[in-house]
């Protein structure tokens, strides 16, 4: 299908666009920007004035609870949610059950994806085997099956020669590994950050130095097997801090931070919210400030929604015994918007956080808009506004701290390889 984007202002960070252009689709790739190819003729034309066109959203931690956590979301369920996110591109954890350690799993796993036909996934493959920590996965075999990079997600390995094991093996075939920094017996049965708020609501608390800690290793594992690491989910100024060195070092480190610790703290928790219980937790305003100056000078080279759909049922008990976790996936754009706006960043500049930067640590050429690229699109109004309710929320999930908020930017169309796959109602 033909498909005429007009009279749209046309963004595309990886290429420093920012001006009023047509976009031409055919055969789902872009065929043309601003002038109308020869003999192209259009089946469809979205007409744009107003709207910001820009590559369909890059998402680097999505939880879409499948396979064996289906009570909680379907595959199904959430890329629909994506569509509404203008979400193209979807980073999959390996904290799946079984996880992510078998090439049969993740063949099922794209199968499925490519069934549904909406947006495209990029599995992460486990680490270790069944996320133990103890002995290393098929890492060759679960590239060929799909995978593009290895972690324990939420799962830290306890044992720091298997880590370097694991990292000494993923540099020696160019595999890159992403990790999320826990100190699990540090962190051991904490469930907020271990500051005042913590300490007056009575929550056992988790110290940033258990971040910073598990960093520590890392980084020296890093240095000692030139392995490719990407850091998952930064929480604090001085893991932004231990980053920042590394990379001075010359060390290949890259990180991400979630939208909900670029704009919440520990404060946010107000009376046992439970919507608040996150991994890692959120810290206090110090380190969310610092967050947010290291996404906006570059230090911190993308944003993320760390979707994580959780069922009313656990989130509705107490605050120490809530599932960590938050859905995010509709709401990343509003948040990376309201996050720019707030830092005078050009609408190019802000964008590039949650479409080219992610797709490069990816390692996938979505992102982009440019002649012959994959025609994934996102169209929105910049002037409209995403109102956060439990039934405007597509996600299965409807637990997020963002509950009644009205925030900036609202998806008007998401287009996958040239097919409308979200559109107003």
């Amino acid at each position: 299908m033909n498909i005429h984007i007009a009279n749209g202002r046309l963004v595309d960070p990886a290429h420093e666009i920012d001006r009023p252009a047509d976009l031409f689709i055919a055969d789902g790739k872009v065929a043309a920007i601003g002038t109308r190819p020869d003999g192209f003729a259009a089946d469809t034309t979205i007409e744009a004035s107003g709207l910001v066109v820009c590559p369909g959203l890059v998402d680097l931690a999505a939880r879409l609870r499948e396979p064996g956590f289906e009570y909680l979301a379907t595959l199904d369920s959430e890329m629909e949610a994506a569509m509404a996110g203008g979400v193209t591109s979807l980073a999959i954890p390996p904290d799946t059950d079984p996880p992510l350690d078998e090439p049969g799993l993740v063949e099922m796993l794209c199968y499925r994806a490519k069934l549904l036909n909406k947006a495209h996934i990029y599995p992460v493959g486990a680490l270790t085997e069944r996320l133990e920590g103890k002995r290393l996965s098929e890492m060759a075999e679960l590239v060929d099956a799909g995978c593009v990079a290895f972690s324990q997600a939420n799962v830290p390995i306890d044992d720091p020669q298997v880590l370097f094991c694991a990292l000494q093996y993923a540099a020696t075939f160019g595999f890159r590994v992403w990790l999320q920094p826990i100190t699990p017996r540090f962190a051991r049965e904490g469930v907020a950050h271990d500051g005042e708020v913590a300490s007056r609501l009575g929550l056992p608390g988790i110290p940033t130095a258990a971040e910073t800690m598990a960093l520590f290793t890392y980084i020296e594992l890093a240095r000692l097997t030139g392995a490719s690491l990407h850091i998952t989910r930064l929480s604090s100024a001085e893991g932004l801090e231990l980053v920042r060195r590394a990379r001075a070092e010359g060390l290949d480190i890259t990180c991400d931070v979630s939208i909900n610790h670029l704009h919440l703290c520990d404060m946010d928790i107000g009376y046992f919210d439970a919507n608040c219980r996150l991994c890692p937790p959120l810290r206090s305003q110090r380190d969310r400030d610092a967050l947010r100056a290291g996404l906006a000078s570059g230090e911190v080279d993308a944003l993320c929604s760390n979707h994580t759909p959780v069922d009313d049922d656990a989130k509705q008990i107490p605050f120490s015994e809530a599932e960590a976790g938050a859905t995010g996936l509709e709401l990343l754009l509003p948040l990376t918007l309201k996050w720019g706006h707030a830092h005078k960043l050009s609408l190019c500049d802000t964008l590039r956080r949650i479409t080219i930067a992610p797709a490069r640590i990816i390692g996938s050429k979505a992102g982009q808009l440019a002649a012959g690229a994959r025609a994934d699109v996102c169209i929105f109004d910049p002037a409209g506004e995403t109102t956060v309710t439990r039934t405007q929320l597509r996600s299965q999930g409807k637990n997020t701290p963002f509950l009644g908020h009205n925030l900036p930017g609202r998806v008007c169309y998401t287009l996958v390889e040239g097919k409308v796959m979200f559109s107003p109602a």
